[in-house]
């Protein structure tokens, strides 16, 4: 969980379009339409993919599109379609104050294959929370950038 010093509406767009997320994941490139209920997202990590070298691909069709209206979190859901990674990401966004809104991504994953899904999920679990909090912090630090540039202009 992050606090971003953005409106709830404006963290949301961030957040949820996944086409920012390779700002903040290393070695990952993501294809996918703006974000909506039914969109088919597709993204590859592997030393060379931001260079459409081949790497681990992990398809997501979002299955839940709640944006947040009022006092209202909104809620996103990513299930994970395969061919390596199955399970879900969820990204909820909720008001924090003036100005500040409340991220908070997570990721039920395991692999697909023969071994139970509680063991892979178990493995994955400590490289996906790292994987996460990096990504926030990424994103943190741009909007801070951003909104630092956008004080001295």
């Amino acid at each position: 969980m992050r606090v971003l010093p953005l409106d709830p509406g404006d963290a949301w767009d961030l957040v949820v379009d996944v086409r920012h997320h390779a700002r903040w994941i290393p070695l990952t490139r993501v294809d996918a339409p703006p974000p909506g209920l039914g969109a088919q997202v597709v993204a590859v990590s592997g030393p060379f993919a931001r260079h459409g070298a081949p790497g681990l691909v992990d398809r997501m069709r979002i299955s839940r599109f709640s944006p947040p209206v009022g006092d209202a979190s909104g809620v996103a859901v990513f299930t994970k379609q395969g061919p390596l990674l199955l399970g879900e990401a969820r990204i909820e966004v909720a008001g924090a104050g003036p100005g500040r809104s409340r991220v908070t991504w997570s990721e039920r994953v395991h692999l697909a294959g023969p071994l139970p899904a509680a063991v892979t999920g178990r493995l994955l679990a400590p490289v996906l929370r790292g994987m996460l909090r990096f990504a926030l912090a990424r994103a943190v630090l741009e909007v801070a950038g951003a909104t630092n540039r956008r004080r001295r202009a």
